[in-house]
């Protein structure tokens, strides 16, 4: 059975549910682009001061809270998990790149 084989009212329908899922998808793209514009600047900050470009402490804390965040709205906490953690190691990734830019000046020098 082919889409055009399906009853034109459940044609409608998964058009309309369709067209909600692109949205979707639209806003987690620059949601996601909001906040790797966000740990771009963490990451100048601890480039500029010389911190570390992972934080264990922080990033276990984070995974716990989306973990509970994803039990309140009826998601599996372990694919929450499994996908804070692929954006975590991204920006460790983007994090060591800015430390490891040419030119960096050292914390307080202007």
């Amino acid at each position: 059975m082919t889409t055009r084989d399906i009853d034109e009212s459940v044609r409608a329908e998964l058009n309309r549910l369709r067209e909600s899922i692109d949205n979707i998808d639209a806003a987690v793209v620059h949601m996601l682009a909001e906040r790797f514009k966000c740990t771009q600047q963490v990451g100048h900050l601890k480039a500029e001061h010389r911190l570390p470009p992972a934080d264990p402490a922080r990033e276990a804390h984070q995974i716990q809270r989306l973990r509970h965040l994803a039990e309140s709205a009826k998601l599996d906490p372990a694919f929450a998990e499994k996908l804070l953690n692929f954006i975590i190691a991204e920006v460790i990734r983007h994090h060591e790149q800015i430390a490891d830019q040419p030119g960096r000046r050292e914390p307080g020098v202007r």
